[in-house]
């Protein structure tokens, strides 16, 4: 009986251990060979104990799941710290966030379970990716979504590999690379024709995958810059994230940004501020109050692209936004967008007139709840200005699929703010995701981070100059190459679905085929 304990005891550590190693693929480590051992591993340990029910399965892959997110997310609960009220609540977030994330793997392994067969090792991996990549879609879609730090990330800094998501995106690129990372198996498990087969399709697939990539590098690279009718100015800030939590000078963080920008009266420029480095003040006042900061300060060729709160009454009920607006040299507004995809507990508090009464309101600042807007339009500078822009706030740029129905704009402007991850490895992996939506839509991304990563981004996902986190600077870009409209731009994850069936096709060939 003590025999048989030890051996699960010891087996759940084994697995535990594979999700834990497998997380040094991500940035900032980026060890992304380490997945061919563990996803190999993982495999072999499966068919080893093929015998086992699916409440075994279920344990092994909740076991891997929190070993993957308990290393890799631990940062979460850093955003609880500046407000000494939750203290309580760290220890139960480093344990909670994991455990729920962890049940997509457990549901994923019992699904693979259910469809498991002997036959075909190679089939067993096809059903292996398609299983485990569509909960991964699942965790990214389900109630808010959740799509951090997906395995195909672990590839961020190999983009002649990485360029296939202009095509199908980073959901069928993660099930591909699930696939190519368990590849290793087939050597140990079986190596008979058809397995052997499926081998050969796997490192054919992965060489077509690399060659396309350096190819669309190329061919960008030979396309003729075009000017820019505006300078563009990015600014990276590091302004203490206990703003939120203390008595500020508004006036002072302005000037402080104003200074960094440096603006030149002759030159026309587009400044873009990090998201909510002043969060005393809304849109309205910074019009009303602040605008002859502005004047004084900026020409009338000037603009400024910043994250800044705003409040609308929509229904006779006041509504709090997070927004990315434009503004002139008057602080007059030219645009703004309201943020689409808000952050769980940071934005807006689920179930809030229950749980504000718990005391856990100031979670989002002591506001009500942000509101969530549904639009996402394109801004025409216009004016001889050949400047189109996308908006994503912070956290949206973790999320894949179509960002508009527009295909009309050139650059994705991000603005974020990071400092809620402390000096972690939070920002690393947030900045990850940039790289992976410039590729998707084709675009030039332009991200000012406070506390972050500030960069400019080509639509090859090459890092063009960037500021490192907790630094101050600007970087600026005064000429872009001409882009494309990507195949993800257009159909977004329904390329996924589609080589889904394309999986289910070659699952079932290998399955009726007799292995030799």
């Amino acid at each position: 009986m003590n025999l048989k304990k030890n051996k699960i005891y010891f087996e759940n550590l084994y697995v535990l251990l594979l999700g834990v190693i497998t997380s040094f693929s991500l940035p900032p480590y980026n060890y992304w060979f380490i997945n061919f051992f563990t996803f190999s591993f993982l495999l072999i340990f499966l068919f080893k104990n093929k015998n086992k029910d699916l409440k075994n399965f279920f344990i092994y892959g909740y076991v891997f799941g929190f070993g993957y997110f308990a290393s890799n997310l631990y940062w979460i609960p850093f955003s609880l710290s500046y407000d000494e009220k939750f203290d309580f609540l760290i220890p139960i977030a480093v344990v909670i966030i994991p455990a729920f994330l962890s049940l997509f793997y457990a549901i994923s392994l019992s699904v693979y379970k259910f469809f498991f067969n002997s036959k075909s090792v190679f089939a067993n991996i096809l059903i292996f990716s398609l299983v485990l990549s569509f909960f991964e879609y699942l965790r990214g879609n389900v109630l808010s979504g959740f799509p951090w730090n997906l395995f195909a990330y672990s590839f961020s800094e190999n983009i002649n590999f990485i360029q296939i998501n202009s095509l199908i995106g980073v959901y069928a690129f993660n099930m591909i690379l699930i696939t190519i990372f368990a590849a290793p198996s087939i050597l140990y498990l079986n190596r008979k024709k058809n397995d052997l087969i499926g081998l050969a399709l796997i490192f054919t697939a992965s060489l077509c995958i690399y060659f396309y990539g350096s190819n669309n590098i190329k061919n960008f690279n030979d396309r003729n810059k075009q000017a820019l009718s505006s300078n563009i100015k990015i600014l990276s800030t590091s302004i203490p994230i206990e703003r939120f939590y203390s008595i500020i000078d508004d006036e002072e963080i302005l000037n402080k940004l104003i200074d960094l920008s440096d603006p030149n009266p002759n030159e026309s420029t587009i400044f873009i501020w990090p998201e909510g480095v002043i969060p005393n003040i809304n849109l309205k006042q910074l019009n009303e109050e602040y605008n002859y900061l502005f004047e004084k300060s900026f020409s009338k060729n000037q603009f400024v692209i910043l994250g800044i709160n705003d409040d609308d009454i929509v229904d006779g009920k006041k509504r709090h936004y997070n927004s990315l607006s434009i503004v002139d040299n008057k602080a007059s507004i030219l645009y703004s967008y309201y943020k689409n995809k808000l952050v769980p507990f940071g934005e807006f508090l689920p179930l809030e007139k229950i749980l504000s009464k718990l005391g856990l309101k100031s979670l989002t600042n002591n506001y009500q709840s942000y509101s969530a807007s549904k639009e996402r339009k394109i801004f025409d500078f216009g004016k001889n200005i050949n400047i189109k822009i996308l908006p994503l706030i912070c956290y949206e740029i973790i999320y894949s699929g179509k960002l508009s129905r527009e295909y009309n704009f050139n650059l994705i402007i991000n603005i974020s703010e990071d400092g809620w991850f402390g000096n972690s490895i939070g920002p690393h992996q947030h900045f990850a995701h940039t790289i992976f939506r410039s590729i998707e839509h084709g675009k030039y991304t332009l991200r000012s981070a406070n506390n972050g990563i500030s960069a400019i981004i080509d639509p090859t996902g090459e890092v063009l100059d960037k500021i490192s986190i907790n630094s101050e600077g600007t970087i600026s870009i005064s000429e872009i190459k001409e882009t494309d409209i990507t195949l993800f731009s257009k159909f977004g994850n329904k390329i996924y679905f589609f080589i889904i069936l394309l999986y289910i096709f070659l699952n079932f060939l290998f399955n009726r085929s007799k292995n030799e």
